[in-house]
């Protein structure tokens, strides 16, 4: 029992939460490079990402683990894309300090996807049983060049202090 609830319902409620805040992200990620702030979307993925580390410390385990590695990074990165985005409100370095925060946390995420879909999907664990074989490495490699490239994009896309909500744009087309 963690929470009161069982471990597979805390699983399937951890994993929930994970997938929405990937999800979530993935539209944010949209948002930020066609300069549009998305404030919903945004508050989804800000807020079910750090749901989704803190309640990976949940899990009964005996020792610290990689994956309380990364969710302590993203924890981290989230300590300042969250104030750079609902403190300072994206004035002067708050905002490339956001981007690229919530771009980072969403790679924490999707890292963990992949690290979990080679662990769980048999097709995936046979091609990867140690996820140490290059198809688990190739596939952790391109994923971290794909979000190295977005974090590039989205910093200068949503540079502009005009980026707004995306009715903006509307309103001015």
């Amino acid at each position: 029992m963690i929470l009161g609830l069982s471990t597979s319902t805390y699983t399937t409620l951890h994993v929930l939460i994970s997938l929405v805040g990937i999800g979530s992200g993935l539209v944010v990620m949209y948002g930020l490079l066609t300069a549009q702030r998305l404030d919903r979307w945004t508050a989804v993925f800000l807020v079910t990402t750090a749901l989704t580390s803190i309640s990976g410390f949940g899990f009964p385990v005996t020792h610290l683990l990689p994956s309380h590695i990364v969710a302590i990074l993203s924890l981290l990165v989230l300590a300042l894309a969250i104030p750079a985005r609902y403190v300072f409100h994206l004035a002067g370095a708050w905002r490339p300090i956001y981007v690229i925060g919530s771009t980072i946390a969403l790679y924490f995420n999707v890292f963990v996807l992949i690290v979990q879909s080679f662990e769980k999907v048999p097709a995936l664990k046979a091609l990867a049983p140690t996820q140490k074989e290059p198809p688990f490495v190739v596939v952790q490699l391109v994923a971290l060049l794909i979000f190295a490239a977005l974090t590039v994009f989205a910093t200068v896309r949503f540079h502009s202090e005009g980026a707004g909500t995306g009715l903006q744009k509307q309103k001015a087309a």
